[in-house]
């Protein structure tokens, strides 16, 4: 993993505008092929689509992107059917859900090299991958964790964690969430002190009734604080906390521009993110070198590289609303780095709730 940090650098180095061949010869064409949202998401979509753009940009590659017609696996094959058809031959799938299309299209099209970004051996049905596939990962129960310990950390006593569908990337987010706020509780002598409200949407997306669960837990129990964990889904939390000036906190990428641009500023205490960008530069990169065969194959789970935060495939977002001495990013470097080390473990199991200090209320989901 620490080679992706070093490709990465590389790559946003290189200048050159020449249009680059891929291993096999053939002149190498980027396409991204949307999951559930677009690319203007503020999240997988986007943040995908915007780091091919500038890579392809850098390198004088040509790139473009297919919205499936709906959210079925015979749409997503029917882009991916396209953008073949159309003589693009590196293409980029973001989310679980391209599992089955994966054991679908690998064989059929082995000349074409496929980055499919959180797609886990769980989502593949038992499909083996073949050496044009690469499948990253990422420890969220990782960047979860610094989220919940950061919120109890900078004050907040009464969280709540709306997580999306209960798949096992939310799960982690949701488990790293806990573990971190009782840490975080257990060492401020506070434990009897925090509640965490636990329940999940069902979905990636806000409508009315899950606002009016979030209406409930900020306006009737006293919810300061809600990590929305599943894409849009952040927009039902966002609309209930602007009620009653409560806060949120954001997921996957750095959400803090979406979030307090529509509903208020200063409303993202902080995001849990994931190197997507970084991960598809790294890609880009050694396909353009002719160096895919070590990862074709391979699914690979991605965290912590470094003790420098930004480096990692997880971390807290830049825009943390950090106060030093209490949380500041002198304290976010101490903490990464001791979960570097091993001296903070935090556990990936998704099959019960950790055990706690603080109280923590599952309530199953909302519909």
């Amino acid at each position: 993993m620490k080679k992706f940090v070093a490709l990465l650098l590389a790559a946003m180095m290189l200048m050159s505008v020449a249009a680059f061949a891929s291993a096999d010869g053939e002149a190498m064409r980027v396409a991204l092929i949307t999951d559930v949202g677009t690319i203007t998401d503020q999240s997988f979509n986007q943040t995908t689509y915007e780091a091919m753009v500038a890579w392809c940009e850098t390198n004088g590659v040509e790139c473009t992107y297919y919205q499936p017609a709906s959210d079925t696996d015979a749409d997503r094959i029917a882009m991916i059917d396209k953008a073949v058809d159309e003589g693009y031959n590196v293409l980029l799938m973001p989310g679980f859900k391209f599992g089955p299309a994966i054991g679908e299209v690998q064989d059929e099209y082995p000349d074409v090299k496929f980055i499919a970004i959180d797609v886990g051996e769980g989502d593949l049905g038992g499909a083996e991958l073949s050496g044009n596939v690469y499948c990253a990962v990422y420890q969220e129960e990782l960047c979860g964790y610094m989220a919940g310990y950061a919120a109890v950390k900078l004050g907040y006593k009464h969280l709540g964690f709306l997580g999306g569908m209960a798949v096992p990337a939310v799960v982690r987010y949701g488990f790293g969430f806990v573990q971190g706020a009782n840490q975080a509780a257990v060492e401020l002598g506070i434990a009897d002190q925090v509640t965490v409200e636990y329940v999940y949407g069902n979905q990636f997306f806000g409508d009315a009734d899950i606002t009016a669960a979030m209406d409930t837990w900020y306006q009737n129990l006293g919810v300061e604080v809600v990590f929305a964990c599943g894409g849009g889904i952040y927009t039902s939390a966002a609309e209930a906390a602007q009620k009653v000036g409560g806060k949120v906190i954001g997921v996957d990428v750095d959400q803090a521009a979406a979030i307090d641009g529509t509903y208020g500023e200063g409303m993202t205490v902080t995001s849990a993110m994931k190197g997507l960008g970084a991960t598809v530069q790294a890609l880009l990169t050694e396909i353009k070198a002719g160096n895919f065969a070590p990862y074709g194959g391979k699914v690979d789970t991605l965290g912590l590289v470094s003790e420098v935060p930004a480096e990692n495939y997880v971390q807290i977002a830049p825009s943390t609303q950090f106060v030093e001495g209490v949380f500041g990013e002198t304290e976010y470097n101490a903490l990464v780095g001791a979960m570097l080390a091993g001296d903070i473990t935090v556990s990936n199991a998704i099959d019960a709730m950790p055990e706690t200090a603080i109280t923590v209320n599952d309530q199953g989901s909302v519909k």
